[in-house]
């Protein structure tokens, strides 16, 4: 008997077989295929990266001749790490150094010698898991001269808010740039500042953009060691000092008016009548501008030949340029003082007054003088640095360059 099956009845059997599928392609841990033949929706993983051998960076290089001492000297390692080091001198010594946490390099912790041919030794290994060696030697340069530097300032003393930080050379310097990347200054509270080539470029200084904030700490490092100074010539020895600034300490001084306001923290501590250089002679006028307190001098002999007088002893002078401006004290001068000026250049004080400057007076207190026929300029002396605007005072940088 032939069993037939009703339209209606093989549709719905037609359709429990698609949900049967369904259903399994739900639980089913195979992957889906797209109609492309790729599988669909799913993260991809990219390729392990391919194992690579040791790539190594030695400074200096292998065969290298006339190498400053001063310059970097290192390994460094791409695609691997840094088995061992060794930096071998002619004795036979090894010279000091350490390797980065990550084992991707090596660098020196003592400065090398003058003259002297050290050899590199040691192994990386790459990521291939083989070993590099490492090998070569250079040779430092024989300096034909060595040089020392001095600074202005020294550890542990406190200095006024306008102090420029000075390193000096006993002769001028031609590979400038060399040197100055060897400076730096550090300061507490940050402090911008720059340092500038002084004329005759034997000196270069360093001072902030504006007065220092009173009690900053600050330390200058010139590792001058090793480094280039000129053809031929070489820095001898690092120099180095920490210091500090103390309080806020201005002198504000005119010359028509006569007077000198000492301005402490910010309020006024000092009035004094003084007698300035004689304003009709451009060889007495004192001159107008940013003065910084160079040094301080219980009794100061004085000589001017051209004024036909040597030998003159004054008290408490405060030395505030090198052109011959102090402020001192002067009995002689009490009279005109607070009413004519007739100095040769210096602020007369009478010796009471005077003494009650010195003894708060800092090196490196700025003392701002107004109203003279003559302007202050880098020809009047060392501390020349703030009659330059901040502008100007940069492109004296050997960097700015």
């Amino acid at each position: 008997m032939t069993v037939r099956i009703s339209t209606r009845r093989r549709g719905a059997a037609v359709a429990l077989g698609l949900v049967a599928v369904l259903a399994l392609g739900a639980c089913s841990s195979e992957p889906t295929v797209s109609a492309s033949g790729t599988g669909g929706g799913g993260p991809t993983s990219s390729p392990a990266p391919s194992a690579q051998p040791a790539k190594l960076t030695v400074t200096p290089a292998g065969g290298a001749q006339d190498v400053a001492p001063g310059e970097p000297v290192g390994v460094q390692v791409a695609d691997g790490t840094i088995m061992s080091v060794t930096l071998t001198n002619p004795d036979g010594k090894q010279v000091q150094g350490q390797t980065s946490p990550d084992k991707k390099s090596w660098s020196t912790t003592e400065q090398l010698g003058y003259g002297k041919t050290y050899t590199w030794s040691g192994q990386a290994q790459g990521s291939d898991g083989k070993n590099v060696a490492i090998g070569g030697a250079f040779t430092t340069v024989k300096p034909k001269r060595q040089l020392s530097a001095s600074l202005n300032v020294g550890d542990g003393q406190t200095y006024g808010i306008a102090m420029p930080i000075a390193l000096t050379f006993p002769s001028r310097v031609t590979d400038k740039a060399s040197v100055e990347k060897a400076l730096s200054v550090e300061t507490t509270p940050k402090t911008e500042g720059a340092w500038a080539w002084m004329p005759g470029d034997a000196s270069v200084h360093w001072r902030p953009k504006e007065y220092f904030k009173p009690n900053t700490q600050v330390k200058v490092n010139a590792k001058i060691y090793g480094v280039k100074i000129g053809d031929g010539v070489y820095g001898k020895q690092d120099v180095s000092a920490s210091f500090a600034i103390g309080r806020s300490q201005i002198v504000k001084g005119n010359t028509t008016q006569h007077t000198m306001q000492v301005i402490r923290d910010g309020q006024q501590i000092a009035d004094y009548p003084v007698s300035y250089g004689l304003d009709s002679d451009p060889g007495r006028v004192t001159h107008s501008g940013v003065h910084v307190v160079m040094s301080k001098h219980a009794t100061y002999s004085m000589s001017n030949p051209r004024y036909n007088y040597t030998d003159v002893n004054v008290p408490w002078a405060v030395r505030i340029s090198n052109n011959g401006e102090f402020i001192h004290g002067l009995a002689a001068s009490v009279w005109a003082q607070g009413k004519k000026n007739i100095s040769h250049g210096c602020l007369n004080l009478s010796p009471a007054r005077a003494k009650e400057y010195f003894d708060g007076a800092l090196t490196g207190d700025p003392v701002e003088i107004t109203g003279s026929t003559q302007t202050l300029s880098a020809k009047d002396g060392d501390y020349s640095d703030w009659t330059y605007d901040w502008a100007s005072w940069q492109k004296l940088s050997a960097l700015a360059r």
